[in-house]
């Protein structure tokens, strides 16, 4: 059963093309370190927040991934970028 990753953050408006820049070495470090990694997709939304949509093959792929952190240098810039967290949230696609 697919697991959708809601995380939800802000971003300072300085940061905003840092956080941009980093996001396609996030990825390709997230298909190379990340099993079940299906997808993500970024969106802006207002008062510098931003909400990443990730599906993940089952919620251990979830969990395993969250374990490791940003233990790749791709990851850890994208993650650098994010002044503070909004909300993390967790759920499965409905069929």
């Amino acid at each position: 059963m697919t697991t959708v990753e809601l995380t939800r953050f802000r971003v300072l408006a300085e940061k905003t093309e840092e956080l941009l820049a980093a996001r396609a070495d996030m990825l390709k470090d997230f298909e190379a370190d990340r099993a079940g990694f299906l997808r993500a997709r970024l969106v802006q939304l207002p008062d510098n927040e931003w909400l990443d949509i990730v599906d993940w093959a089952t919620p251990e792929d979830f969990a395993t991934s969250r374990e490791k952190g940003p233990n790749l240098p791709g990851i850890a810039r994208f993650f650098a970028a994010i002044d503070s967290l909004v909300v993390a949230e967790e759920g499965v696609i409905a069929r």
